[in-house]
């Protein structure tokens, strides 16, 4: 089994999918989606590494110094695979971007620090 990281992001055009609904309605798709993404933790419990979370603001910090930056970023969760394919296959129909307006799930091997 190898660790995989998954990383759920999303753009201000998919979220603007939810301006169209009422308030009533963006609270019960947050109900529904929560609801959702619960079960899928549940349901791989056992594949768990890192349970991760959303995502907050981003500094990026390099030789110019430190700055404030957007990205898609909205949260991760890393676990455990047989295969990248097998690990991929994990998030489809995710509840990220199946209820929520999330736009996709990227998932990437964590590879081990190589060593001399």
């Amino acid at each position: 089994m190898k660790n995989y990281l998954a990383m759920y992001l999303g753009t201000p055009k998919t979220s603007k999918a939810w301006d169209h609904l009422t308030e009533e309605e963006r609270q019960q798709r947050i109900q529904e989606g929560m609801a959702a993404w619960g079960g899928w933790m549940e349901k791989h419990s056992d594949i768990l590494v890192a349970e991760g979370g959303p995502l907050g603001k981003t500094k990026r910090i390099g030789p110019d110094g430190i700055s404030d930056v957007q990205n898609n970023m909205t949260g991760y969760v890393i676990i455990k695979a047989e295969s990248h394919e097998d690990a991929a296959k994990l998030f489809e129909n995710h509840p990220h971007f199946a209820i929520f307006p999330g736009d996709c799930v990227e998932v990437m091997e964590c590879m081990p620090i190589p060593t001399p």
